[in-house]
Formats: structure tokens, sequence, C-alpha cells
């Protein structure tokens, strides 16, 4: 049997290796392990994702493909280190973190590739091919610089220019993330059975961890939703090329992210405002609302936190003059 690096089936990569007996399963990982080959220790980590971890197989595709970068990153790290994966030393998983530290990335990514590293081991420990757990007493330093500082929202003025240089698909791809607040993998898996214009709602199937959710839509979103429903709805015009990527329910004619990226990205191109992904399209929806607001509580429903934490520390914490009406007159 040959083991292969993810190829989109979690299902599949777990049976290539659960089927096996517990001594070969334990053989294999450990040839794998001291050959340092990368292909066959993601294909273990993402196995045992799939059969062991939270989510299981229903684990999203985004987390999937973060801990097969973080996994082959850091086995190409032991590589180049001289890093015994079966029998690390006892400041090997420090080394690690400090090394990443020291090349500039930043608190955040580093957790994300200690999450992947971490994952690995299990998985070795899953497959009984070692007891090592370096990075259980390994530190990676708190980022103590707010979220709305280090990636903040698009200002408004920019998006009032972005929408006069879009399309109708482009409008209605950026208010799905700058009001509805939307992260992207949701509008991506939209279908239409699942927008009303007429009550101005968007249900939202597929949720970070599998949660649903109605998120109410704006004046200008329904208006934008019923053009580009005239436009590309069920019945409407076909798109451009003839060809779909998705099936025909799916709002959007594609699923990728890189896709959605190209098509929003000409937008911004033309209007002479840098683009920098859609994550401060949707810190923008939550900062507005905040403001608007001051309630923390429906602002995280809107934007489908499961914490208020998450919206008051990293999405849409108060502009530094919102008291200055207040302060007027002092």
């Amino acid at each position: 049997m040959t083991l292969v690096q993810y190829q989109g089936n979690v299902l599949a990569q777990s049976r290539a290796w659960t089927n096996l007996h517990d001594e070969e399963l334990r053989r294999r990982t450990v040839k794998a392990a001291g050959e340092k080959d990368v292909a066959a220790l993601v294909s273990l980590t993402l196995a045992y994702l799939a059969h062991q971890g939270g989510s299981g197989v229903l684990t999203s595709p985004r987390t999937v493909e973060a801990y097969a970068l973080g996994t082959r990153q850091f086995v190409e790290y032991a590589t180049a280190n001289a890093v015994n994966l079966l029998r690390p030393g006892r400041h090997d998983a420090q080394t690690y973190i400090n090394h990443m530290l020291a090349a500039g990335r930043k608190p955040a990514g580093v957790q994300l590739k200690v999450a992947a590293a971490s994952c690995l081991y299990r998985a070795l420990r899953w497959a009984g091919a070692t007891e090592a757990d370096p990075f259980r007493d390994a530190k990676v330093p708190k980022d103590r610089t707010p979220g709305i500082v280090k990636r903040p929202p698009y200002a408004e003025d920019d998006l009032q220019d972005v929408l006069e240089h879009a399309n109708v698909h482009e409008k209605f791809l950026l208010f799905l993330i700058a009001h509805a607040g939307l992260r992207i993998s949701e509008a991506l898996a939209l279908d239409w059975t699942d927008l009303d214009e007429g009550a101005r709602r968007i249900h939202v199937r597929s949720g970070k961890g599998r949660k649903g959710r109605v998120v109410a839509m704006s004046t200008s979103l329904a208006r934008a939703a019923r053009q580009y429903r005239g436009q590309y709805g069920p019945g409407g015009p076909q798109h451009h090329d003839g060809r779909r990527a998705t099936p025909p329910e799916r709002v959007f004619r594609y699923g990728s992210t890189f896709t959605a990226r190209y098509h929003l990205g000409k937008a911004f191109q033309a209007a002479g405002v840098p683009f920098r992904g859609f994550h401060p399209g949707r810190k923008y929806a939550g900062t507005r609302l905040v403001q608007q607001l001051k309630d923390f509580g429906r602002v995280a429903a809107h934007l489908g936190h499961e914490s208020v934490d998450t919206t008051r520390k990293g999405y849409a914490q108060l502009a530094a003059d919102d008291l200055k009406d207040d302060l007027a007159g002092w």
C-alpha cells in the first residue's frame, strides 16, 4: 500500500493508516519518522486529525491545509537541523519556536505552527512510534498588540472607491464580507435558497465549527443581492465562459478562495486601493456595528463568534476617539 500526501478526502486519508494492523502501523510510522519522509508524515498527521481530532472527518479544509503546511515545515526544519523526531532533545521544541520568532514570524503565526507540530506528535504517539511530547512545556510569547491594530479594517472611503469600480458580482461579494460580515468560506458555501432579499436575511449553514446562523442584510446588500440574482441566478444569463466548478444551486460559480481573491482584487486594483484580503472587510462590519450599537453581544452574533471576547479583542474595538463627544466640555 502506498501512502500519499493529502489530496482532499480526509476519510480515505484516515483509512490508509487505520486499516493497518497495529504493528504495521508502528513499523511504517517509525520508518517515516526515521527517514523524515515529509509526505508520509503529513499523511499520518492528517489521518490522525480525521480519526481522532475534535472534528474528525468534518475538520474544515482550511484547518486541514494549515496542519499539512505546518507539519511539512516542521519536518523540513527537523531535517535541516538534525532533530531526531522520535527522540527529540529537551530543548528542540523551544529552539524551533525561537527560530521562527527570530526569523520575524509573529507569535500568532508561530502558535499555529506549534499546533501543527504538536498534532504530528500526537499522531506519532497514536501510532505507537514514540512517547515523546516535546511541545508540552514549550512557550510561545503572547502578542499584546490588539488584532484590530495588527490587521485594521478597510477604511470607509476605500470601500466606497472600490464599489464605484466594481461590477455586479464584485459588489455583491464585497457587501457579503463588509456588511454581512461573512467569512469568505461562508460566502462561497451559500446556496440560492439561503438568500432572502425580501426579508433581508441570509441563512449561513456552514459557519465556523459547523454552526449555522441567520444574518441580517443591509439595504445595500439586499439591493446588490437582487441585482446579482437577476444576472447570475437560476434561469438568468450564464457565466461568461459557460462553465461551473460548483453545483448549480450554489450562489457563486467557483468554490475557491483563490478565485474569489482574483475577482475582488480586480475591483480594488481598479480603484487604486491595496487589497489586504477578506478579513479586513469582516473587521469593517464588526467595527462599524460596535460603534453604532455599543453592544458586543449583538455584534458577536452577527459575525458568528462563539465568544464575545473574540469580538471585543480582535475584531471590533471601539475607536480611540469614541468618547470625544462625551468628553466635550470637560
